[in-house]
């Protein structure tokens, strides 16, 4: 079964569990690294997610999955935060996370930088907006955007 299939069918069997205990399903990812394959599923709520959480979501869908075993290779199952560098990936978080940094990473570069860090305005018309330093509000297509994360400031 290919990855994006993997990731679909996690993420509607993953779904029900996560809305169940008021929580948001972020992402689902599967991927091979090394000799292994990882079943990736980040959670989140408001005040942030505990290691609780996450052990009651990994035994619940692990019952799921091995009631289904809808996964013909081996695989590690980790349920986690998506931490403080959350990638945004659906039109709901370029609206909740307005007005925060962030960093986009480009597949090709855009005013001679393959990373662009500003603050988010929203998401228009399938366009990141960024108030970027010295330049402005830019606009970038999302399907030029390789990854859009909160940015990290210390």
């Amino acid at each position: 079964m290919g990855q994006n299939r993997v990731e679909k069918l996690i993420e509607e069997l993953v779904l029900p569990i996560v809305e169940k205990e008021d929580f948001e399903l972020v992402d689902v990812e599967y991927k091979k690294e090394g000799p292994h394959r990882y079943l990736r599923v980040f959670i989140d709520k408001t005040g942030g997610i505990t290691l609780d959480d996450c052990q009651n979501v990994s035994m619940a869908l692990s019952d799921k999955l091995d009631e289904l075993d809808p996964i013909e290779e081996n695989y590690f199952l980790e349920v986690s935060s998506p931490g403080l560098d959350r990638p945004l990936k659906k039109d709901s978080d370029f609206d909740k996370f307005k007005g925060e940094a962030v960093e986009v990473k480009l597949y090709e570069p855009l005013m001679g930088q393959k990373v662009i860090e500003g603050e988010l305005v929203g998401l228009v018309d399938d366009k990141i907006q960024l108030n970027v330093k010295g330049a402005g509000v830019i606009e970038i297509p999302r399907d030029k955007a390789a990854m859009t994360r909160l940015a990290i400031k210390f």
